[in-house]
């Protein structure tokens, strides 16, 4: 039974829907202020605990994977056993997790604590997003919440260089992890008081072999890649199990049919999957910028972390500026051109920077800057508003946690590529450079193919 329709009472009045937005977009502003937050304290964080790049990359990575793979159970709970129920207990974890990340003794227990942040995570966002597919049942009204909604990632791009280049400089790196508790704790009551509960079980159980494999391939790809540059034996075994778990995962999946914990018929729907290589694209150089380029500025001496914070502040400040305008010009343009041409733009940014890595004048960084933040504002609402406006309602956790993996998926292999990249070359304007270079072309190529995989035309629902 699909019990999306039983708030409906409560999500028709617009005070109601107002508080839903808030709770959702509040919660999306914690975890995105906190992986911000988090890069600007790399250098400081390395120094403290002595850390290499490599252990520097697992304290973003930790997140990013433990996010990426257990968004698809996050999803599947949420319409299991509530939208609303799944996404306050990811607030309850994401808080517990950043109080233990703030007082870690080590850099693996800080480690640790980034994983544990990106289960609260994977809980929450997935929810969020099955919920305005829920509650907001009309494509142009969906797409404008979705225009807010991803505007709130870019807003979280300027609190978090911002406060976590201030917070870093005045009060050092511990306090990066307290300033989001305050969000995570405001959406946590919201919801209680607003957010409708639905959910969608169908008859499906949840499905643990799925899990296990797809929590086994991800990781051995990610582990493969970041130390492949000096560890190549483990490397190349870990890959191997990537490729044997991936296999397993497939065949496990497409033996469980429609009950499976990721179905795969969904990938039928062109629009769909090309919405899936355009967000994995779209996050692979954006991660991989917000995480080497302040520092690259910090370890040259260019920039101290709050001066690299405000010198990230183009990006946000075109990203949210042009989220907030992104559902009306969808309209205007069409979804499929701002989706796949903002994630080309994004790569475009990407080469800037690249060129000018060298001591380039610092306009012409800040130029890729509001070049990526303009392509994140015209594609990010939508590629979200594609993927899951294409699905069922009740399969709204699913598409949503999809998406969301991809998204993560994306972020974790360009912060581990583009990452090792960096640490190859052993230069750290020469290491930007080629990262950047390699990632701008990675993110065309993904729009091209997005591109090409999908109709002009949306079609119904998968």
């Amino acid at each position: 039974m699909d019990n999306t329709s039983v708030p409906r009472h409560v999500v028709a009045t617009t005070q109601y829907r107002r508080a839903t937005l808030v709770a959702l977009c509040t919660a999306v502003l914690a975890t995105q202020v906190d992986t911000t937050v988090v890069n600007l304290a790399a250098h400081p964080i390395g120094e403290y605990f002595s850390a290499s790049v490599d252990a520097l990359q697992w304290v973003m990575d930790s997140y990013n994977l433990t996010y990426a793979v257990l968004l698809l159970s996050g999803g599947l709970l949420a319409d299991l056993y509530g939208r609303r129920l799944v996404f306050m207990a990811g607030a309850v974890v994401f808080t517990v997790a950043s109080l233990l990340g703030a007082f870690a003794p080590s850099i693996l227990m800080l480690i640790g604590s980034r994983a544990l942040a990106g289960l609260g995570a994977a809980l929450t966002l997935p929810a969020s997003l099955a919920i305005i597919r829920v509650v907001w049942h009309e494509p142009v009204e969906r797409s404008r919440v979705l225009g807010r909604w991803a505007a709130c990632n870019g807003l979280a791009l300027i609190i978090g260089p911002t406060v976590g280049g201030f917070l870093v400089s005045s009060f050092g790196w511990r306090s990066i992890f307290l300033v989001v508790i305050p969000l995570s704790l405001i959406a946590l009551v919201l919801a209680t008081l607003f957010v409708p509960e639905s959910s969608a079980p169908d008859n499906r159980n949840f499905d643990i072999p799925g899990q296990l494999w797809g929590a086994i391939a991800l990781g051995g790809l990610v582990f493969s890649v970041i130390y492949s540059h000096n560890m190549p034996d483990i490397a190349t075994i870990t890959f191997f199990v990537f490729l044997f778990a991936l296999g397993m995962f497939i065949r496990t999946e497409s033996k469980t049919g429609a009950l499976a914990l990721v179905p795969l018929d969904i990938f039928r729907v062109r629009e769909f999957s090309g919405a899936m290589v355009a967000t994995a694209g779209m996050t692979f150089g954006m991660y991989g910028t917000l995480f080497l380029l302040p520092l690259t500025w910090q370890v040259t001496g260019r920039f101290g972390a709050l001066e690299a914070g405000v010198a990230l502040m183009p990006m946000a400040l075109v990203f949210v500026m042009v989220s907030s305008f992104s559902g009306w010009m969808a309209k205007k343009i069409g979804t499929r051109l701002m989706a796949f041409g903002g994630v080309a733009l994004i790569g475009c940014g990407l080469l800037t920077i690249g060129f000018c890595a060298h001591d380039g004048p610092i306009i012409l960084a800040e130029t890729g800057l509001a070049l990526t933040g303009l392509g994140m504002g015209l594609a990010t609402g939508q590629l979200m508003g594609l993927a899951v406006g294409v699905a069922s309602a009740r399969r709204a956790g699913t598409a949503s946690a999809l998406i969301n993996v991809a998204r993560m998926a994306g972020a974790t292999m360009g912060i581990a590529i583009l990452g090792a990249t960096f640490a190859i070359v052993r230069d750290a304007p020469s290491g930007l450079r080629l990262s950047m270079l390699l990632g701008g072309l990675i993110q065309i190529l993904c729009a091209i193919v997005a591109w090409a995989v999908t109709r002009p035309a949306i079609r119904a629902a998968c």
